[in-house]
């Protein structure tokens, strides 16, 4: 097969006529670097999560999935690897976020209120809220308004996506829930595949693309324990070398600890133990 775009998680092949392999390897990035570092078992991790969502919500939108376990793979790329159809990608992430935390909390410390609302950290917002933001072929994707989103994609197409994100998030949540975990935030990429209907691609709901957090720990006004990436964030903050290049390489305490959240993460959404 034929690589086709090296990312700094996965790898995508050319698999036939509309058809993709993306293979999730264990590289980790933060502040769209990507760090020294790999987490063992990542990137099946993030296979696997991401597979147990796709199937879970393909009664709201069709997604690209062919076969989440493609034959005649080596047995190392087995659970890391799927057979995707090929979509013609819209450059927009559609982030719904449920509570006041992330770039939503900077946003509202600038501000000092959001919407003339007055919030602690990681408090649960009333309604979700859709962010989007305009992908860039270099550098930090643009923050857009839901208006922009309109002009560029009509009124009609923008309101069918924002409606399908937030039933997404509304679905994933619930079961998260059910599981002892609150589904902070998460995004959504789309595409149009050959016969032009709307599909979800990319990955929907894993500890690289959403913030978990445990939902016995919460509560308002800290940073609760998490099952996702914003534990690595943590510690290049903490140290510094949050967007530092290159991407310094994790201590071998915090680099296991965070093996450990993603496969926990696993554990408690699929109900199963093993990947």
């Amino acid at each position: 097969m034929k690589k086709i775009i090296s990312g700094k998680v996965r790898e995508v092949y050319e698999a036939g006529e509309n058809r993709l392999a993306i293979v999730a390897t264990d590289r980790i990035s933060a502040f769209d670097v990507i760090l020294g570092s790999v987490i063992k078992d990542k990137g099946i991790a993030l296979t696997q999560i991401s597979n147990f969502w796709f199937d879970f919500t393909r009664a709201i939108v069709p997604n690209h999935i062919l076969s989440a376990n493609p034959a005649g793979l080596p047995q190392p790329y087995q659970k890391r690897t799927v057979l995707v159809k090929k979509l013609d990608m819209l450059p927009y992430e559609f982030i719904v976020r449920g509570y006041m935390f992330g770039s939503l909390w900077k946003e509202y410390q600038a501000a000092g209120s959001y919407h003339g609302n007055k919030y602690q950290l990681a408090e649960k917002l009333p309604e979700p809220v859709l962010t989007p933001s305009a992908k860039n072929s270099a550098g930090h994707d643009e923050n857009i308004s839901v208006e922009r989103l309109q002009r560029e994609l009509g009124p009609d197409e923008a309101e069918k996506i924002c409606k399908i994100c937030f039933a997404l998030y509304k679905t994933c949540a619930a079961h998260a829930l059910q599981k002892g975990i609150i589904l902070v935030d998460a995004k959504f990429e789309f595409g149009y595949d050959e016969d032009g209907t709307l599909t979800l691609g990319d990955e929907i709901c894993t500890p690289d693309s959403s913030r978990f957090w445990a939902a016995e720990d919460y509560r308002t006004g800290v940073s609760p324990k998490c099952f996702d990436k914003q534990f690595v964030r943590d510690w290049l903050i903490d140290h510094s070398l949050d967007g530092a290049e290159p991407g310094p390489t994790l201590p071998e305490d915090i680099a296991r600890t965070t093996e450990g959240l993603y496969k926990e993460c696993f554990r408690r959404l699929t109900g199963r133990q093993e990947y």
